[in-house]
């Protein structure tokens, strides 16, 4: 059978968050990228939602390789699992990319496998491939591009990326290559699509250095806690660099932001003067308004620095001579969390500068006209977008036609989509098994365990205790509710026992040969009971004791 060109998406298509890619030719095959994302609201008790590998465990002994476009968790949050399965599989990166996930690795106690540090233009052989790394502008350092030569023609991957004219590293994104692809000729391309909805361009992360200068100096008799993304490092470069240009001190605070800035600085991607950074221990012996603490928690994140400084559970203590800044904007689905932060912060006498009040962010994503540049430099045969809910992925989609793909040469596809790649069509092939897997603590959760969850957050429970005699075959006492989540009176509570105590008047116990049926029975009775009075309907777990 003749070899084909094959792309399995296992995560980061309609939706943000859990990117997972799989390419394959023959018996080759190399992932791009195993992220997490964040669990919601739906989700009770998990801590992180992964990407499921069955596939490529199913096919372990063709993975040649992981590609990471950049470090920020969607990209390499779940790569400690998939490494527990795949040990000995070699991994390549930026400098900060793999030093993020040997921090990660370190945590869990994991080795390290073998890697690669890459840098712009970097080729690696990988199997059948070969792997060109192009260096791209985003809101973490270390980002690529990825221009895979394959055995039946290039396929290039855009990682996530803006087009920033003026990056605060200096090191513009290589559009010079791009253009040379575009010419050489790109059978497929697969591209972002986050900002597709925002119309113009990114704005530029310098921008938001001038923002700190104004601030910085309007706020000179205060001193400054500015909360931002630990992987962030460019941003931390930019506070920085005002807090030396107007004789602050700079305190880290939060776990995260405490170890990507010393990861950071050890690569030489963050820099700053010596004595500029303190520890939190020496604050006391400076005046406060020549401080500046740099924290975690921008997204209202329970356990993070500044929701403690918030709540007073933290050892940096916030009153009224503090002016917080969030840089950052929140993540959809996190507004709550963060004006509760907010909020909180203002009880404390604090003044909050957030948002609305002033250029304190930037996306790191591109926005239409960026990608339409992208698409206009690439000028692939065809097109799939990724890295975007299902309407992301459409708009995408239309763009891409607007601007001169063929119609029939573009395809939206889900999570578990296989997809052949021809010189001359796209083919869908049979969908691989692919989703979520949730991890609560060191176990995988699975959907039964997270619906009873739901449904114990929801509607709370009810415990019914039977002592059955055998001898009598009948209730050796009247049953025992316990009830939790549920607005109980002592009334229903002994319409519940009348009810399992007349179920007894029609039903002879014969020992653990009719428990089952007994069980099943008070549910059904327990639960039209509840659910007439109260239109509830609780978990309900009958215990019998046999006397």
């Amino acid at each position: 059978m003749a070899k084909q060109l094959k792309i399995a998406f296992l995560g980061g298509v309609g939706e943000i968050g859990k990117n997972m890619t799989a390419i394959e030719y023959g018996d080759n095959i190399f992932i791009i990228d195993c992220g997490s994302t964040f669990p919601s609201s739906e989700t009770p008790g998990i801590d992180l939602v992964i990407p499921d590998f069955n596939y490529v465990l199913e096919n372990k002994d063709k993975v040649r390789a992981i590609l990471l476009t950049h470090g920020h968790e969607d990209h390499i949050g779940a790569m400690p699992f998939l490494l527990k399965e795949l040990p000995n599989v070699k991994v390549y990166g930026s400098t900060l990319t793999l030093a993020l996930l040997e921090h990660k690795l370190t945590e869990g106690r994991q080795k390290m496998p073998k890697c690669v540090a890459v840098a712009d233009g970097c080729r690696e052989k990988i199997g059948v491939f070969t792997v060109e790394f192009i260096k791209q502008s985003h809101s973490i350092s270390g980002a690529f591009a990825l221009a895979v030569t394959t055995p039946v023609g290039v396929i290039f991957h855009t990682g996530d990326y803006k087009i920033d004219f003026t990056p605060i590293d200096g090191d513009r994104a290589n559009l010079a290559r791009f253009a040379s692809l575009g010419d050489e000729g790109v059978l497929l391309m697969l591209g972002e699509s986050t900002n597709i909805e925002k119309s113009g361009y990114s704005m530029s992360e310098s921008a938001v250095g001038l923002t700190f200068d104004k601030l910085f100096a309007e706020n000179i008799e205060e001193r400054l806690i500015i909360a931002t993304f630990a992987s962030n490092v460019h941003r931390q470069q930019q506070i920085i660099n005002m807090c030396e240009k107007y004789g602050r001190k700079v305190v880290f605070n939060g776990r995260s932001m405490l170890k990507v800035s010393d990861l950071a600085k050890q690569i030489g991607e963050l820099n700053y003067k010596d004595g500029t950074v303190i520890e939190a221990d020496e604050m006391n012996k400076y005046n406060p308004k020549k401080l500046c603490i740099i924290s975690t928690g921008s997204q209202g994140e329970p356990m993070s620095a500044l929701t403690r400084m918030a709540s007073g559970d933290d050892k940096i203590s916030v009153g009224s001579r503090d002016v917080i800044i969030l840089s950052s904007s929140p993540i959809p689905g996190n507004e709550k969390h963060v004006y509760n932060v907010i909020n909180n912060l203002y009880k404390r006498g604090a003044k909050v500068i957030y948002g609305s009040l002033g250029d304190l962010h930037v996306s790191g994503h591109a926005c239409k006209e960026e990608l339409k540049l992208m698409l206009s430099l690439i000028r692939p045969k065809f097109f799939i977008p990724v890295h975007g809910e299902y309407r992301h992925l459409k708009q995408h989609q239309e763009l891409a036609i607007n601007l001169g793909v063929n119609a029939n040469n573009t395809m939206i596809c889900e999570i578990g989509s296989r997809v052949e790649i021809k010189q001359n069509k796209l083919i869908p092939l049979e969908h691989v098994q692919a989703g979520k897997v949730y991890v609560d603590g060191l176990m995988d959760v699975d959907d039964v365990v997270l619906r009873d969850r739901t449904q114990l957050s929801k509607d709370g429970f009810v415990v019914v205790m039977l002592g059955i005699s055998l001898d009598l075959k009948t209730l050796a006492s009247p049953p025992e509710i316990i009830a939790r989540g549920l607005q109980f009176n002592e009334e229903l509570i002994e319409e519940m026992r009348s009810a399992i105590m007349d179920l007894f008047d029609d039903f002879s116990y014969r020992g653990s040969a009719d428990r089952g049926s007994l069980k099943a029975k008070i549910r059904r009775i327990l639960n039209n009971t509840i659910k007439n009075r109260l239109k509830q309907r609780p978990m309900i777990l009958p215990i019998i004791m046999e006397i």
